[in-house]
Parts: C-alpha cells; sequence; structure tokens
C-alpha cells in the first residue's frame, strides 16, 4: 500500500493540481522550513457563504513538502474556516498515506502550519498551529 502512496506523492509534486496564486485573495500566508529550505505559500479565496472557494499554493522544497500542500488545498475546498482551524497532523498524514521521520514530519506540515497561521490572521506562524 506504501507504494502507491509514494505514486501519489510524487505525481502530486510533479504535477500539482493547486499550484499557483489567487490575485485577488482574501487570505494568504507564507512560511520556510529553516531546516531544509522549503517554502511554502497558501492563497484563500472565501465564497459569499465563508467557505474556501479556490485554494492554491506556491512555493519550492522536496516532494513531501509540495505534494502535501497540493493535496491540502484540495482538501480545504468547501470547508469553513471554523473547519480549517480545526484539521489537525493526523489529517496531513492521513492524506499522504505514508509514516514519516521527525524531519520530513516538519516538511510535510509546512502546508497546514501556513494555512492555519493564515486563518487566524497570525503575523507569524508556530509549530503549536500543527499539534
Amino acid at each position: 500500500m506504501d507504494d502507491f502512496y509514494r505514486e501519489v506523492i510524487i505525481d502530486r509534486y510533479k504535477n500539482p493540481q493547486f499550484r499557483g496564486t489567487l490575485d485577488p485573495h482574501d487570505i494568504s500566508f507564507q512560511d520556510d522550513n529553516p531546516l531544509c529550505g522549503d517554502h511554502i505559500q497558501v492563497d484563500l479565496r472565501l465564497g459569499a457563504d465563508g467557505r474556501v472557494a479556490e485554494a492554491t499554493f506556491d512555493g519550492h522544497g522536496c516532494a513531501i513538502s509540495q505534494a502535501s500542500a497540493d493535496l491540502l488545498m484540495e482538501s480545504v475546498i468547501g470547508k469553513s474556516l471554523n473547519d480549517i482551524k480545526q484539521l489537525t497532523r493526523d489529517d496531513i498524514l492521513q492524506l499522504l498515506g505514508i509514516d514519516l521521520g521527525p524531519v520530513r514530519l516538519k516538511c510535510a506540515l509546512l502546508s497546514l502550519k501556513v494555512l492555519k497561521a493564515g486563518v487566524y490572521g497570525l503575523k507569524a506562524a508556530s509549530d503549536d498551529l500543527v499539534d
């Protein structure tokens, strides 16, 4: 089963479906993983109902960070900001479908940290957002 998920990760890394930026956007935030140099920016556009109508990411980094961001953007479309605030590291791990060591986990969680910091309207992201 891990081979299937590895293929999904490589495919999303090479052929992301939600890479880009939104202009105008309602929420935008970006941050880096200083351990490995990954960078993610997340842009959200909300619908009249307050739910995410469009979600994109941009940035650079390893296959795990980029695939995680792409899968996360797909998963938040249609969600309320309250729903997004409830997302956890387990949700990201479920999207990826593989076990990760501590270093790779930080890569995988970068997009969630960036997303939640933007939704909360923070000036700086914190690892506490993904615990």
